[in-house]
């Protein structure tokens, strides 16, 4: 019984703390995509907090804020369609997924594509509010997903990364 407590909770530390590290701020800014352009512009933003783990290619989650207004990002930058913020542990306090999802179903918040293809098969996506509050996240794109479930990949997806050979 003991055994399995102790097991039990160094999975939750794991999994909840164990392989998240802060972020450092990007130099310039946020990066987001131009309309007519799939090389990144910059956005200015302040108070930025990220956190992200080697253990996945998801579990990316940043706040900032940008003086940008939302009718200039739609005229500027790639809109995303559809995209929805996973959560984020407990005690990253500034990243609530379930309040930007809903202010992205009340249009007070909008969605952009930052980059493609971060990780393979992964993009960033960026929601920004009415306010200027921003949040960035990890999310599987269409050739993430066929990697991830076996369908073939294609070839308007990139080349898959090379795995290395197991060690011996």
């Amino acid at each position: 019984m003991v055994s399995a407590l102790l097991a039990g909770a160094a999975l939750y530390y794991l999994q909840i703390y164990g392989f998240y590290e802060e972020v450092d701020a990007p130099a310039d800014g946020m990066m987001l995509l131009p309309l007519a352009s799939s090389q990144g512009e910059v956005i200015p933003m302040e108070g930025f907090e990220a956190i992200d783990a080697d253990s996945s290619p998801i579990r990316y989650r940043a706040c900032f804020t940008t003086p940008y207004s939302l009718a200039l990002l739609t005229e500027t930058f790639q809109m995303v369609e559809g995209a929805q913020p996973r959560n984020a542990p407990s005690w990253f306090e500034c990243f609530d997924a379930k309040k930007i999802g809903d202010e992205l179903e009340a249009g007070t918040a909008l969605t952009f594509m930052s980059q493609k293809n971060v990780h393979f098969g992964v993009d960033r996506i960026v929601a920004i509010t009415s306010d200027g509050r921003g949040y960035a996240w990890h999310e599987l794109n269409d050739c993430g997903a066929k990697a991830y479930d076996g369908t073939i990949v294609g070839e308007e997806c990139p080349p898959l990364p090379q795995r290395t050979a197991p060690i011996e």
